[in-house]
C-alpha cells in the first residue's frame, strides 16, 4: 500500500490552482468540493487515543433512518488521516448517507491487530449514536480502500473483533472493499512484516476467516493496480461465494490503485462507475 504522500500527491493534482496559490494538497482538494446538501461534525472520539476519532458527515434534513457508511482510509497501516477525504463524506452525504470517516492508530504506535480493534470499536460506537444523526442503526455498511478495506474485511470475516467490542455482526448489513489486500502473504516488506509478526502468519489474511455465508459484499478493483493485485479481489469472492455469501466484483480497466479512490472524488467521477455502484449497492439493501 502507498504511503499517505503518495495519495497526496495525486488529490494535488486536482487542485493545481490551488497549490500554485501555495495551499497543501489537501487544501486543494478541498477547495474543489461542494459544500452544500450535509454538513460535518468533526472529531468525534470513540475511544481514549488521540487517533481514536472520526469526521461525521451527515445530509442535512436526514430523515430517520437513514443509512450510514463507516469507512477506513488506506496508508499501509502506517500513516493516514481523515482529513483527507471531504470529497468522500461529500460524494454519498450528498446523496442521503451517513458518512464516518474514522482515523486509527498504526504503526509504529500499535502492530496487528490493534487497528482492527479501533476499527470495531469505531463501528461499535457508530450503532449507539448513528440516530442522533437521522442514521437507522439497522443499515450500517463497513467500508475502506486499501488497508481500510483490509480492517473492514478483516471486521466481516472474524467476528470476534466486533463481538469483543461489544457489536453483533449481524448490525453489519453490507461491506464494501476498494483495492483491498484480502490475501496477500508472503510479506516481503520489513515494516509490514513487523507489523504482522512475521511474513506467514495466516491468521493475519481475510480470506482465512470466511468459514461461513458473510454479509453482502461489493468488492471493486482496477486492472492496473500494481500495489495490491487484483487477484486478491478474485480469490477472495471466490471463497465467498463457496460458502453462499452474495458478492458484486467490479473492476475497472486501466485503473490503478490512487486512481480508484480518486474517482470518486468531483471532476474524477468519470474515471470509474465507483460512485453510482456503491450508491447502488447500499440502496439495494433497505
Amino acid at each position: 500500500m502507498p504511503k499517505m504522500w503518495t495519495a497526496l500527491l495525486a488529490f494535488g493534482a486536482l487542485g493545481l490552482a490551488a497549490v500554485a496559490a501555495a495551499c497543501s494538497p489537501v487544501a486543494a482538494l478541498n477547495l474543489l468540493v461542494p459544500r452544500g446538501g450535509f454538513h460535518a461534525v468533526r472529531d468525534v472520539a470513540y475511544g481514549p487515543d488521540p487517533r481514536q476519532k472520526m469526521d461525521v458527515y451527515v445530509p442535512d434534513g436526514a430523515a430517520a433512518g437513514a443509512p450510514a457508511m463507516l469507512f477506513f482510509y488506506g496508508g499501509s497501516w502506517q500513516d493516514g488521516s481523515k482529513d483527507l477525504y471531504l470529497a468522500l463524506g461529500q460524494a454519498f452525504a450528498s446523496q442521503g448517507i451517513i458518512v464516518a470517516v474514522a482515523d486509527y492508530r498504526v504503526y509504529p504506535q500499535v502492530r496487528y491487530p490493534a487497528f482492527v480493534e479501533d476499527g470495531a470499536q469505531a463501528f461499535a460506537y457508530l450503532h449507539a449514536h448513528v440516530a442522533q444523526y437521522g442514521g437507522d442503526p439497522s443499515r450500517l455498511f463497513l467500508t475502506g480502500h486499501s488497508a481500510g478495506a483490509y480492517i473492514a474485511m478483516m471486521l466481516a470475516a472474524d467476528w470476534s473483533y466486533l463481538r469483543a467490542a461489544g457489536a453483533d455482526p449481524a448490525w453489519v448489513r453490507g461491506v464494501i472493499g476498494i483495492a483491498g489486500p484480502y490475501d496477500f502473504l508472503p510479506l516481503r516488506d520489513p515494516n509490514l512484516v513487523t507489523i504482522f509478526g512475521g511474513a506467514n502468519v495466516r491468521e493475519t489474511q481475510p480470506i482465512n476467516h470466511i468459514d461461513g455465508k458473510r454479509p453482502p459484499m461489493l468488492l471493486a478493483t482496477g486492472t492496473a493496480d500494481e500495489t495490491v493485485s487484483p487477484g486478491n479481489t478474485a480469490r477472495l469472492a471466490e471463497k465467498l461465494r463457496s460458502f453462499g455469501s452474495p458478492v458484486e466484483v467490479k473492476t475497472y480497466p486501466g485503473v490503478g490503485h490512487v486512481g480508484i479512490i480518486l474517482s470518486l472524488a468531483p471532476g474524477f467521477r468519470g474515471r470509474t462507475t465507483l460512485r453510482q455502484d456503491m450508491l447502488d449497492f447500499i440502496a439495494a439493501r433497505q
